[in-house]
């Protein structure tokens, strides 16, 4: 897994009565911050179904960062703690997993 980028998978259920929308405003928000940090937001998804196991998250995305050093600088960095609280707000469970891609593809 030689590569340096970086992709942070979330997953996210939204909070009855407006989650959805305040995490929209938080979204707003954040993304110059990861930006500023050489990182962006990929597409993003609205899970249909579950064909194998259980998954009912009300959205999925992945961020690529440069870096996990990049990662730490927007994720510890005092501008995006002063928009943490809308992101828990607006969030009722959430998965943030780091991951990378593989040194040769799967086929």
């Amino acid at each position: 897994m030689s590569d340096s980028l970086i992709y942070m998978l979330n997953a996210v259920w939204f909070k009855p009565d407006g989650g959805n929308e305040l995490y929209r405003k938080y979204m707003r928000a954040v993304t110059p911050l990861i930006k500023k940090v050489g990182g962006r937001k990929l597409k993003s998804f609205v899970p249909d179904r579950a064909v194998i196991g259980e998954f009912d998250a009300d959205l999925v995305f992945f961020i690529e960062y440069p870096s996990w050093d990049a990662y730490k600088e927007f994720a510890n960095g005092a501008e995006y703690h002063k928009i943490a609280y809308m992101r828990e707000e607006s969030v009722e469970k959430s998965l943030l997993i780091r991951c990378l891609r593989p040194d040769k593809p799967f086929r």
